[in-house]
């Protein structure tokens, strides 16, 4: 059994964890109004979100649009065939624009909207089910594919372990990111069985060569229509004949291997390990493990239950758990805005200041998603991160178009851009929203303010004598001078973890 937390131990750290943990950090108020809820109501404000309104509107090109693309196939059709290329070059560009507006839009949610708790969650799963438009974009409306994912994953956030693996493998971005929509019974395609055992759902050595192949079998006839971005399932393409998958043998389909998949023991430790070590930044003890478990499997495989349960557990605000986690790049980034109540840098800057920490939203590096922990730090993306602090308190980045961005071929995506000599204002903080007058003028009160605000504990020794042997080397404290005090904050160690 999992220990919960005594309620007297309730208070602003273990609230602040809370919010940085299952949210993205938040204001010293929002923190505040946490710790006065109590344990019980705190962690209900977050995990119950349906019950909180959410008028977020989708992207205007966010729907099915046969009508479009088949317009589009009769153009090309009739163009020239040294007209061709433009034609598709003019398509390709606006599916990455609406890549970058999509990201832009989930970034958004993320830093503003009113369910954090949902967002972190869509997140997890992302990375879980990792699928990157870098492979999607070859089919038609890719955007719209990318989008209906993130929205699969928002509606599910935290609702059936089966649901959400049946309807993961038959999302159309999953389809065509592992070939699944291609896969005959003549030649049955095994990358969606694989992957499905052994990065989502059990791990590697749970399985055999002898499961993959057979289980490759029973999803064929999973497919999708391209020209209506849906599911469809074909059952000209299904191989009926008698299979045996994980024991079970019959004439299995792919909802029938996915739910021996999911009665496996293994599947449920797997789960929740991972679920853990995303939110408490550690993997779980054996123990701790099957305790995790043991809550899952009580609640029907129901996330939300297990969810609340972890929350509310004493474990999860252990020492060895709390600010002992290093910040993902988008905690980094969305974390910050939130803290600083400032605006996130336009989209094509965002995505540049991800893309260069490591963590380029929609395109994860390969099926397994991001490795998260310590290899979100090197020695360039811990220099990058105390750069980009810059972008984001002072409010200037480098001028761009989204083309700047683009991947090129043979590159990896993650290079910093060469400087331009222009300059335009994206935002940055407004000292007067963030801090007081009194703490604006009296240095000590600054520095406990900022370490309270951003860090919700203390500086290093060293480290804080650096502040403040900056702040005592200004006579009177401009606002830039205070500004370049929040930089610094965010340039430490200290900042990097939550």
């Amino acid at each position: 059994m999992l220990n919960p937390l005594p309620t007297q131990n309730w208070n602003y750290e273990t609230a602040t964890h809370l919010l940085n943990r299952a949210g993205f950090g938040g204001t010293p108020q929002e923190i505040q109004n946490l710790t006065k809820l109590g344990p019980d109501q705190a962690i209900a404000s977050l995990l119950d979100y349906e019950k909180i309104p959410d008028k977020t509107a989708d992207p205007t090109w966010a729907h099915p649009d046969p009508q479009y693309f088949a317009a589009l196939r009769q153009e090309i059709k009739a163009a020239k065939a040294t007209d061709v290329k433009g034609i598709r070059d003019a398509e390709n560009h606006q599916e990455a624009a609406r890549i970058l507006e999509l990201r832009g839009w989930w970034l958004n949610r993320m830093a503003y909207g009113p369910r954090p708790f949902q967002e972190k969650m869509t997140l997890f799963w992302h990375g879980h089910f990792a699928t990157s438009i870098e492979k999607v974009r070859q089919a038609p409306n890719s955007a719209y594919l990318m989008w209906r994912q993130n929205e699969l994953f928002r509606r599910l956030a935290t609702d059936n372990w089966l649901r959400l693996m049946i309807e993961a493998g038959r999302d159309p971005a999953m389809l065509v990111w592992l070939d699944q929509w291609q896969s005959r019974k003549e030649h049955p395609n095994e990358n969606y069985a694989r992957e499905s055992m052994e990065l989502f759902s059990l791990g590697e050595g749970h399985y055999t060569e002898k499961d993959v192949t057979e289980a490759a079998r029973a999803l064929t006839g999973w497919s999708y229509v391209p020209e209506d971005s849906a599911f469809v399932y074909r059952p000209a393409f299904h191989d009926d004949g008698t299979k045996t998958i994980l024991g079970l043998t019959g004439q299995l389909t792919g909802e029938d291997f996915l739910a021996q998949v999911i009665r496996q023991p293994q599947a449920t430790l797997f789960i929740t390990a991972k679920i853990w070590n995303f939110f408490a930044g550690q993997m779980p003890s054996p123990e701790l493990n099957q305790a995790l478990a043991n809550v899952l499997t009580d609640n029907g495989n129901v996330f939300k239950p297990f969810l609340r349960t972890m929350f509310r557990s004493e474990e999860f605000y252990s020492d060895s758990i709390v600010r002992n986690a290093v910040k993902s790049p988008v905690q980094w980034l969305v974390g910050s805005a939130r803290m600083l109540q400032c605006q996130l840098p336009p989209p094509f800057i965002s995505t540049a200041i991800l893309r260069g920490l490591g963590q380029d939203l929609l395109a994860p590096p390969n099926v397994k998603g991001w490795d998260g922990g310590m290899s979100w730090i090197t020695t360039n993306t811990l220099l990058d991160r105390y750069n980009d602090a810059t972008t984001i308190v002072n409010g200037t980045a480098q001028q761009l178009s989204p083309d700047d961005f683009a991947r090129k071929p043979g590159g990896n995506g993650g290079d910093r851009l060469a400087k331009l000599a222009q300059h335009i204002h994206v935002g940055g903080v407004d000292v007067d929203k963030i801090l007081t007058t009194d703490e604006c003028a009296d240095k000590n009160m600054l520095v406990n303010s900022l370490e309270h605000r951003l860090l919700q504990s203390s500086l290093s020794e060293d480290q804080e004598k650096g502040l403040r042997d900056f702040l005592h080397s200004k006579t009177v404290l401009t606002n830039s001078d205070i500004l370049t005090a929040v930089r610094l904050v965010m340039s430490t160690p200290e900042y990097q973890v939550v």
